[in-house]
């Protein structure tokens, strides 16, 4: 006999960021199972944490649907997101299940928002994203564009601190593929060649590189503006893909770790308006925000269909998460 199913599963629980959120999900007394590819990991991450452990992959349709059969909210926290998140998406919207998952992938976002009447119509949630950077520059862009009387246009601004996982890098090489990439008059469309652009977050101008992130999709969604453009700074740069890497950064590196959000939003007349949002390092951010989310869910909160994370949960959840805060510029 199938044991009960777990309300909620975390596929990907063996990586750098899956193992913190599995953790931060049993610290938290959430009824949760562990899943990955690796049994041997899922095993030993199972026993040490006292909960159920799942070993699947992704490429048998009924598989997969079995196996979620049951829970309340699937967490993908598997990147590459353009490997896994279609999958999951799929089994999770036949199975009525409710999905999330921590991506900054663009194509992530796409699929779900596809997936948006199917899901409605199953009594889906999907909800892409519930972790850095789209969990506090969903909310910064909805309050900033909430300063103006009539807001026309929106630029992200996403500033990072520290080092990278290896997941991180791997994602991060499909997101340089859609260099160029901007909303334009309300369509997605690729500019050759756009330059960098400089922000002031309260400390000086520094310079930006363009960067197609999944805000082209939820500040969509969320605030409805026809031009959208998205930057990222680090002080550290990503490495090419096939790096020697650590996993991620250290306890101390997280714990020490800022990153910070901008959105500024331009008037019909012309007029600009500018507030930041300042977290936790995105790691620490992911983790606490992706398990608050999974708990809201598991507690009822869902609207079925896409949904972006200020959507799903309120534009005050963001500032919710930690020492987390908007300041108006």
């Amino acid at each position: 006999m199938r044991a009960t199913p777990p309300a909620l599963i975390v596929y990907g629980a063996t990586g750098y960021v899956g193992r913190l959120i599995a953790e931060e999900a049993v610290r938290t007394g959430l009824d949760v199972a562990v899943a990955g590819r690796d049994r041997t990991k899922v095993e030993a991450l199972a026993a040490r944490l006292g909960v159920p452990g799942r070993t699947f992959a992704l490429d048998d349709p009924a598989a997969l649907r079995q196996e979620l059969r049951g829970a309340t909210a699937v967490l993908n926290v598997a990147g590459p997101f353009s490997r896994t998140a279609e999958q999951l998406m799929e089994a999770a919207v036949a199975e009525g299940v409710h999905y999330l998952d921590t991506t900054a992938e663009l194509a992530t976002f796409a699929q779900a928002e596809e997936r948006s009447a199917a899901a409605e119509e199953a009594g889906v949630m999907l909800v892409p994203g519930v972790g850095w950077d789209v969990v506090p520059s969903d909310a910064v862009a909805v309050h900033t564009a909430g300063r103006t009387t009539r807001p026309v246009a929106l630029r992200v601004a996403l500033k990072v601190t520290g080092g990278f996982s290896r997941g991180s890098v791997s994602s991060a090489a499909g997101i340089a593929d859609l260099g160029g990439l901007v909303r334009s008059d309300g369509q997605l469309v690729r500019r050759t060649g756009a330059p960098p652009a400089a922000f002031d977050l309260g400390t000086g101008p520094e310079e930006y590189a363009p960067a197609p992130m999944g805000d082209l999709i939820t500040a969509w969604h969320s605030v409805g503006l026809p031009d959208i453009e998205v930057f990222m700074r680090s002080d550290a740069a990503i490495p090419a893909p096939g790096t020697e890497l650590p996993e991620g950064p250290t306890a101390a590196e997280r714990d020490s770790g800022r990153y910070w959000a901008l959105a500024e939003v331009t008037d019909a007349d012309g007029g600009v308006v500018r507030s930041v949002i300042e977290t936790p390092s995105g790691y620490t951010y992911t983790v606490l925000s992706a398990v608050a989310s999974a708990r809201l869910v598991l507690a009822g909160r869902h609207t079925p269909g896409f949904r972006t994370p200020s959507a799903a949960f309120g534009p005050g959840f963001a500032t919710s998460i930690a020492d987390s805060l908007i300041i108006d510029l």
